[in-house]
């Protein structure tokens, strides 16, 4: 994801910032002593262009490691788009001056990756100044910016500069203005500016409905914290985000669009972000001929399921609602997800599927606020630069008992599921990437400029179709329910994009095709629509890469092929995008075993 001017993209560039940094800058405890010198030296040129833009976003900069950013905050001083820029050719003169006269190809190729990184910044940058009105959510940003710096596995030290952001956030620093002061002003401004899309109402709409919890899991989070002497700058803080939220609905609200669809030329941008390079027609017929596909084999294997379960229907939809019936809740529930993970740990060890790290992975609820801003499960990195034995974390939504102490029906508490889910964000997904990445020998390049959610995505849900054989018949099910999503994702997303079906429609789609809840269903709307447009189409594209690299390194091997030895090196690359890792895999995996 690329920086732009809009406060949205801006806010989710420093997500994926906040994910994904790692720098030779003291790795995690366990990881590996051993950095080869060009992996040093490329990752000296990359902290070069992360401190030059980290101060365009401190809060996330500081979070995931660049040093002596904590104290800072968001930037949205004047000419922040001119100064963006300017920043970005400057860092892109700094990496050719230096990629001239660079030996190494490895680092080379690094330079390369970072030079690309900043020129598609850029060109986002561009676009979305000169085309998108910069309305963004500032709670949720700030929210973020607090749960990260406060998080427990912080040292107490570091957490105290939240007091110093505090004051900077409402102005009461000398030299700084309260932080929405500034939000109103710059869209007041460019709301002069004629014909600037407008943002979509659904979304203003669903951030003024979720910005008091924010507000209040702020307290929640600094009452976990042994930080004294905040209580009167937080409410102080608190007022400032209601107040503006005020605004919002009476000065923003009434200016947005009714239709969630993007001009095409903004939502291909969105794909070449996401890493996705093929049209919109490509990805709907990809999408289209892979949902069919994959439903054909859940016919197939509903019976198989049923039969075992003693359910008197063969239909998958049954099947896959009656395994939802078989609800895990309160302290079972992470009980139950803890004892699944470790069966997945002994899968992937006896089949040799991928190398395990030493440390357990681990998974926790999330808080209410912390649903409120990310209500889907995901894995929580900490910073990987600087990091003294921070881990990563499964987090799975929370899920509230009814008032009649009853549980709710969730599609995250049913043991069906949690075999596809705990593969994809633990192990041997995500948690596994990011794990592989602390224990060092990645470069930074290959690791943050090279990201993009092709290449992370891909990853995961390749993650859970090799480990889905083994797994007991119900949890094959719900992991082609889940492939089945993302097949459905690649070609609903640019549909509702470009106008060619109704939201109304792809949710009937997603209720009664995939079998979501009406929960679960409107949050892929929303998230096709206007929280992340095109992101949720690179899961399958990525899948799709990554399947299509193993078939041909297997053509090629034969006898020779080990899916362990492939795992682990295509891990060992980082973040690679397809053509480049394919290069790595042709040249540094291949060739060696054919000689």
């Amino acid at each position: 994801m690329q920086t732009t001017k809009s406060f949205k993209t801006v806010l989710l560039s420093c997500f994926a910032f906040s994910l994904l940094l790692i720098s030779n800058h003291s790795f995690a405890q366990g990881a590996s002593n051993f950095t080869p010198e060009w992996v040093k030296r490329s990752n000296e040129i990359a902290y070069k262009v992360l401190e030059a833009n980290a101060k365009f976003a401190p809060e996330f900069s500081g979070q995931s490691g660049v040093e002596g950013f904590d104290e800072e905050i968001f930037d949205l001083g004047e000419n922040l788009y001119e100064r963006q820029q300017v920043t970005a050719e400057q860092n892109i003169a700094m990496l050719n001056s230096l990629l001239a006269k660079e030996e190494d190809p490895r680092v080379a190729q690094d330079i390369e990756i970072m030079i690309k990184s900043e020129k598609d910044g850029m060109e986002s940058n561009r676009i979305n100044y000169e085309r998108v009105l910069p309305y963004g959510n500032i709670t949720g940003l700030i929210f973020a910016g607090f749960r990260g710096l406060l998080d427990k596995q912080v040292p107490f030290e570091r957490q105290q500069a939240a007091l110093v952001r505090l004051k900077k956030y409402t102005g009461q620093t000398e030299g700084y203005e309260a932080l929405t002061e500034r939000a109103k002003i710059i869209l007041t401004e460019r709301s002069q500016v004629p014909d600037l899309i407008k943002p979509f109402v659904g979304e203003v709409q669903q951030d003024l409905e979720r910005s008091p919890i924010m507000i209040e899991g702020l307290k929640s989070i600094f009452e976990a914290t042994e930080l004294e002497a905040y209580e009167q700058d937080l409410a102080l803080l608190s007022e400032q985000l209601t107040a503006y939220n005020n605004w919002v609905k009476e000065t923003i609200l009434p200016n947005t669009r009714e239709s969630a669809a993007l001009p095409r030329e903004l939502y291909e941008l969105q794909l070449k972000n996401y890493g996705v390079d093929n049209s919109p027609e490509a990805l709907i017929r990809t999408g289209q001929v892979g949902f069919m596909n994959i439903r054909n084999e859940m016919i197939a294997l509903a019976p198989q399921v049923a039969r075992q379960k003693g359910y008197q229907t063969n239909n998958y939809r049954e099947v896959i609602e009656l395994l939802k019936k078989e609800q895990v809740h309160g302290d079972k529930l992470m009980a139950k997800y803890r004892e699944t993970m470790l069966e997945l740990d002994a899968i992937i060890e006896r089949e040799e599927l991928v190398s395990l790290p030493d440390e357990p992975a681990r998974v926790r609820m999330a808080t209410a606020a912390e649903t409120a801003q990310q209500p889907a499960a995901h894995l929580d990195v900490p910073r990987l630069v600087g990091n003294t034995g921070e881990f990563p974390e499964f987090i799975v939504p929370t899920i509230v008992a009814n008032e009649d102490g009853s549980w709710p029906t969730s599609d995250y508490a049913f043991p069906a599921m949690m075999w596809t889910l705990a593969a994809h964000e633990a192990r041997p997904g995500h948690e596994m990437q990011f794990t592989t990445m602390l224990r060092g020998g990645v470069s930074t390049a290959r690791a943050l400029f090279a990201f993009n959610s092709a290449n992370v995505e891909g990853w995961a849900l390749y993650a859970e179709a090799i480990a889905k054989p083994y797994m007991p018949l119900e949890g094959q099910l719900i992991s082609l329910q889940d492939r089945l999503l993302r097949a459905a994702r690649i070609w609903l997303d640019p549909m509702l994009n470009l106008g060619l079906i109704s939201a109304e429609e792809a949710k009937r789609v997603l209720m009664e095709e995939v079998v979501l809840d009406d929960h679960n269903a409107q949050t892929e709307i929303d998230r096709y629509t206007f929280r992340i447009p095109a992101q949720a189409t690179a899961y399958y594209y990525g899948y799709e890469n990554l399947q299509a690299l193993r078939a041909s390194t297997e053509l090629r091997l034969k006898d020779k092929f080990s899916q362990q030895e492939f795992h682990d090196f295509l891990l060992a690359q980082g973040l690679l995008p397809p053509e480049v890792l394919s290069k790595a895999v042709n040249e540094n995996f291949i060739a060696p075993r054919l000689k």
